[in-house]
C-alpha cells in the first residue's frame, strides 16, 4: 500500500464515521438536480507527507497525473487565470466567455509587489528567497486577496504555501480552506508534491515534507456510497518518479519532464456527480 493510499482511507474512514453532516441547514453548492449538496465533514485535518520516501498519489484509483502537472504549471508557472492556456476542463465551470475565471489563482501569483530588494511577484520571490536567503521564515505565497474576492469566479481553495528549509530539505505546507475529498484531495496532493519537487530541485536542495492542512475536509453525500466502496480496493506499493533533472530554471519545466515508473491502480470511477 502507499503512504498516500493509507493517509486517504483513515481520513475517509474518520470524516464518515465522526463528521458532522450539514443535513438540515442551508447550504450553498447543489447537484445538477437542483437539490442542496450536503456534506460530511471534518475541521483541521493535518496530514503529512516525506516525498523523500515516496511519491504520494493513491493508487485506489487513478490520478490524472499529467492533467494535475499541467495544472499547477498553469497557476504557478503561466500564472494564467484562463482557461484557454489550460488542457483539462476542469475549470469550464467557473470560466466566462472569454474563457477567464477573474483575478483568481495565477492572477494573484502574477501580481508584482515592491519589496526592499525590488520588484517581485510572488513566484520569484520564493525562488528568490530560496537562492539568497533559504532560512527565512518569510517564504509564503497567498492568493486568497480580500479586496480582489469579488473579482473571482471561485474563492481559492488551496490559498497559501509556505515553505521551509532544514538542513538541506525543502518542507512546504500547503493551506486549504475546503477540500473535497473524493473529487480533489489526491489531486491537490500531487500537484504541490510536483511543485515542492520543482523548486527543490531549480533551488539546489533536496525535497522534504508536504504537510496538508484542511480546514474543512468534506465527503458529498452522493459519494459516500462511492467512497465506502473505493476504500475497499486493493492497494499497490507507490510508483517511482522521476524529475528532469537537466532542468534548471522553474521556468522552462514541462509536462514532458516528469514521469511515473510502474504506476500500479485500481480502474478509475466514472460519472463521479461533482455539486457546483
Amino acid at each position: 500500500m502507499s503512504y498516500a493510499d493509507d493517509i486517504f482511507i483513515k481520513m475517509c474512514q474518520e470524516i464518515i464515521e465522526d463528521g458532522y453532516s450539514s443535513e438540515g441547514t442551508k447550504v450553498r453548492p447543489v447537484w445538477d438536480d437542483g437539490a442542496m449538496a450536503h456534506t460530511v465533514k471534518r475541521f483541521g485535518l493535518v496530514n503529512r507527507y516525506d516525498l523523500s520516501q515516496e511519491f504520494p498519489i493513491m493508487t485506489l484509483r487513478p490520478t490524472a497525473f499529467k492533467s494535475c502537472i499541467d495544472e499547477i504549471l498553469w497557476i504557478w508557472q503561466r500564472k494564467s487565470n484562463n482557461i484557454h492556456e489550460l488542457k483539462s476542463k476542469i475549470w469550464d465551470a467557473w470560466a466566462d466567455e472569454s474563457g477567464s475565471i477573474g483575478k483568481a489563482y495565477g492572477y494573484q501569483l502574477g501580481v508584482k509587489h515592491q519589496y526592499k530588494e525590488g520588484l517581485f511577484d510572488q513566484v520569484d520571490r520564493v525562488l528568490y528567497d530560496l537562492k539568497n536567503a533559504p532560512y527565512s521564515r518569510r517564504i509564503m505565497t497567498n492568493i486568497y486577496v480580500h479586496q480582489d474576492l469579488h473579482e473571482m469566479n471561485l474563492y481559492p481553495c488551496a490559498y497559501s504555501m509556505t515553505f521551509n528549509v532544514t538542513g538541506k530539505k525543502l518542507n512546504a505546507i500547503l493551506n486549504q480552506r475546503s477540500n473535497d475529498v473524493l473529487v480533489a484531495n489526491n489531486w491537490n496532493v500531487v500537484q504541490y508534491a510536483i511543485l515542492v519537487h520543482m523548486i527543490a530541485m531549480v533551488s539546489d536542495l533536496e525535497v522534504g515534507e508536504l504537510v496538508h492542512v484542511i480546514a474543512d475536509a468534506h465527503i458529498y453525500d452522493r459519494h459516500i456510497p462511492i467512497v465506502k466502496d473505493m476504500i475497499q480496493r486493493p492497494t499497490y506499493p507507490a510508483p517511482e518518479f522521476r524529475i528532469n533533472r537537466k532542468v534548471t530554471d522553474f521556468y522552462d519545466f514541462k509536462v514532458e519532464d516528469f514521469e511515473l515508473i510502474d504506476y500500479q491502480k485500481n480502474p478509475q470511477i466514472k460519472n463521479i456527480p461533482v455539486a457546483t
